[in-house]
């Protein structure tokens, strides 16, 4: 049975706040991209899990994202028996203080690593020696 959501919060590279709703399972990372003034892309990384897939994620997951200040609220569902998706991008308009609206583009991504392997805390056989008669005379 997959995990309930999570909440986390971003800021992007214009100092807008954002509230994240992710599946911990699932989702690896969030990132935001924007048109600057200069007329680059400016894409930075809105929120990182900082978990591990610790189980399958169920074949359906949601991501919302939300920034009231901007106008920008929106929630996917990918129902993805196979989990075979591996990122979604989702294209949405901001509207901006003189009241027009600008492109801003979320990339979500799933590359959720397990967690790693407990180190070994030197119970296991070893093959070395046990302290038993190993010579085979009584």
């Amino acid at each position: 049975m997959a995990r309930h959501n999570r909440e986390a919060r971003g800021t992007d590279q214009r100092g807008f706040d954002y509230r994240v709703s992710y599946q911990p399972d699932w989702l690896q990372v969030v990132k935001v991209t924007r048109d600057l003034e200069s007329g680059r892309q400016s894409t930075k990384t809105l929120f990182r899990n900082p978990g591990w897939r610790e189980q399958p994620p169920g074949q359906r997951v949601r991501t919302r994202v939300n920034s009231p200040e901007q106008g920008v609220d929106f929630e996917i569902t990918v129902n993805d028996p196979r989990q075979s998706v591996k990122r979604i991008i989702v294209e949405t308009t901001a509207t901006r203080d003189d009241g027009t609206e600008e492109t801003v583009v979320f990339t979500l991504e799933d590359y959720l690593p397990p967690p790693p392997k407990p180190p070994d805390d030197g119970g296991g056989d070893d093959g070395g020696d046990d302290g038993g008669d190993d010579d085979g005379g009584g």
